[in-house]
């Protein structure tokens, strides 16, 4: 999609600090963190939100989270904790119409989250 941001973050058609990458999965840091390890994990094929994912997705589903684990794993946060937040359309809060896992670390996370 030639107006998503995060697709052209993907296609590397807007700098961005690039955490990890494959044919697949891209990992970036967010621009507004939330929190000390605040990076974006997204799949390159563009979902508006989870919503949009089709059925024969799940592989895809899992290896984002892995990614995500692996990340929190190599930014130091595994043991301590972090947190994984997928928003979901306008009331969730989700700005950014494509599927995009939001990984938290670095500090205390409160409950309820917002």
């Amino acid at each position: 999609m030639d107006d998503c941001i995060f697709c052209q973050i993907a296609a590397k058609k807007i700098p961005s600090k690039i955490i990890y990458e494959d044919e697949e999965v891209i990992a970036f840091e967010d621009i507004k963190p939330q929190a000390p390890v605040h990076l974006l994990v997204i799949p390159r094929e563009h979902f508006s939100s989870l919503n949009q994912v089709p059925a024969g997705k799940e592989a895809l589903l899992g290896k984002i989270l892995l990614v995500a684990r692996k990340i929190a794993e190599e930014k130091g946060v595994a043991e301590s904790g972090y947190r994984i937040v997928l928003n979901t359309a306008a009331d969730s809060g989700q700005e950014v119409l494509h599927l995009h896992f939001h990984l938290l670390g670095g500090r205390r996370m409160t409950w309820p989250p917002g």
